[in-house]
């Protein structure tokens, strides 16, 4: 069993996926065999959550994850805890594994009750796990989440959060707000991403003893971004080495937006920054960061140098795009530009065609541009965030980085990678510009864009991870701290 850190590599499978491997896994077992393995993995958690917790709750589904908390519940009482079923289903109607773990409870001495507790120390949620649809909990299952969420104690799911879809890490308005949660076999992409991590907790996981080659039979659905490798610089290095970055954008009234982009640049390693402007203010210097160079859009080779365009663009960016995206330079579309393109077809078609002529282009939307690029809501987008960057990679042959909790990467030939790490003090004014900058310096070092994205986006949640609680974190200070 593993607590799942950022940064560890780790492959992540859909319900679908997961079946089939549970499927291969079961060949030479003894029936019941994963059941009894995933029972004794949810005790022994609970134990080590809370080692002092002598009254708990196990709320079981009718299915096998009820079987898995009937298991655990059997595992308590023998070690001398009071552990009370809440169960949900029936001797007659309960699949074989789950029947065989109810009387191996009821052989234990595990008490049974019809009515939920009105306290416990600790509560194990084995009520739908990976069977979880997106249907409204009813009856006696809605008042026992609504219970569990009350509950001033630790809360174990079993696998998943009962609510908590397992491919989207969508939620049923009522849902389980676990503190922990073991997922077993395998670990799902709705642990990480969309309310996957609010309703989650701190995830562990425990592989049930499975052979890893038996794992790896099956692709994965996705992938947790992992740490970046530290690379140094040689020696014989020089500011040519790292690429030119050109950074357009900052429409009257938004410059701040591009200034955020093109330090963020800078700090991220780029050789040279250079600034178009689009206020018409003909900015010389920034005192704060005099090293960014400033220029007008028609004195710059865009055939020379990687691309940031959109942040702070406002209407003025849309003229300006032809000839951007046509320039087959790497290109970081973001913002205003994002939105430029979702109204005009020809755009669209331009962007598509990069593709066919080898050129490297980043979006970076957050959901509603998104949303306006796919022609759907916002809601939509977040009701399947892997789906939805799928979508809009395939449709425009490019990187996709769908801004967003569980921020989701995808590019063609990639398996989709969902980055583990930031927190909602990203949640403010500019981070997204900074972030542009960060992958548009990675691009023009020559990292590919794949990795450029992920890397980027990695080391963005990572310095919002890092930030001091007592300390405000502000677009510019984020910028200044890349290192």
């Amino acid at each position: 069993m593993q607590r799942i850190h950022p940064g560890q590599t780790n492959a992540l499978h859909n319900v679908l996926v997961t079946r089939q491997i549970e499927t291969l896994a079961q060949i030479g077992l003894p029936p019941h065999a994963l059941m009894q393995r995933a029972g004794l993995a949810v005790a022994k958690l609970a134990l080590a959550i809370a080692p002092h917790a002598q009254r708990i709750w196990v709320a079981c589904g009718p299915g096998n994850n009820g079987g898995d908390g009937l298991e655990a519940a059997m595992h308590l009482q023998q070690w001398g805890k009071e552990p009370i079923v809440t169960w949900l289903g029936t001797p007659e109607r309960a699949p074989p594994d789950t029947f065989a773990s109810f009387q191996r409870a009821v052989q234990a001495g595990v008490n049974f009750s019809k009515l939920s507790p009105t306290e416990a120390d600790l509560v194990i949620d084995a009520l739908l796990g990976l069977g979880s649809a997106l249907r409204e909990p009813q009856d006696d299952m809605a008042r026992w989440i609504q219970q569990i969420n009350l509950f001033n104690a630790p809360v174990l799911a079993v696998d998943l959060a009962s609510g908590l879809h397992a491919n989207t890490g969508t939620t049923t308005q009522l849902h389980v707000k676990a503190t922990h949660t073991l997922s077993l076999l395998t670990l799902k992409p709705g642990l990480f991403t969309a309310q996957g991590r609010d309703a989650s907790g701190i995830v562990w996981f425990d592989d049930l003893q499975v052979e890893a080659a038996t794992v790896q039979t099956v692709a994965p659905s996705a992938v947790l971004v992992s740490q970046p490798l530290h690379s140094s610089r040689t020696h014989a290095s020089h500011k040519g080495s790292y690429g030119d970055v050109a950074v357009v954008g900052g429409a009257p009234g938004m410059t701040g937006a591009a200034l955020l982009a093109a330090t963020a640049a800078l700090h991220s390693g780029a050789g040279r920054v250079f600034v178009a402007l689009l206020d018409g203010g003909g900015q010389q210097v920034n005192t704060v960061q005099p090293e960014l160079m400033f220029r007008t859009i028609d004195t710059l080779d865009f055939h020379a140098m990687t691309v940031v365009c959109g942040c702070g663009g406002g209407t003025t960016i849309h003229p300006i795009l032809h000839k951007l995206i046509t320039s087959l330079s790497p290109i970081v579309i973001d913002a205003d530009a994002l939105n430029s393109i979702a109204t005009d077809a020809s755009l669209q078609t331009l962007l598509t065609c990069r593709a066919d002529h080898g050129a490297v282009t980043v979006l970076t939307p957050h959901p509603l541009e998104a949303a306006r690029l796919l022609d759907c809501s916002a809601a939509q987008v977040q009701q399947d965030r892997l789906a939805a960057a799928d979508a809009l990679m395939q449709r425009f042959k490019c990187i996709v980085v769908l801004k967003g909790s569980g921020t989701v990467i995808a590019g063609p030939g990639q398996t989709p990678a969902i980055n583990p790490t930031g927190n909602a003090r990203l949640a403010t004014a500019g981070t997204g510009d900074v972030l542009a900058g960060m992958v548009g310096a990675k691009l023009s070092a020559g990292m590919r864009a794949f990795q450029a994205a992920c890397e980027a986006v990695y080391l963005h949640g990572q310095i919002a991870d890092q930030w001091p609680n007592a300390s405000p974190l502000t677009a510019s200070r984020l910028a200044l701290q890349i290192s």
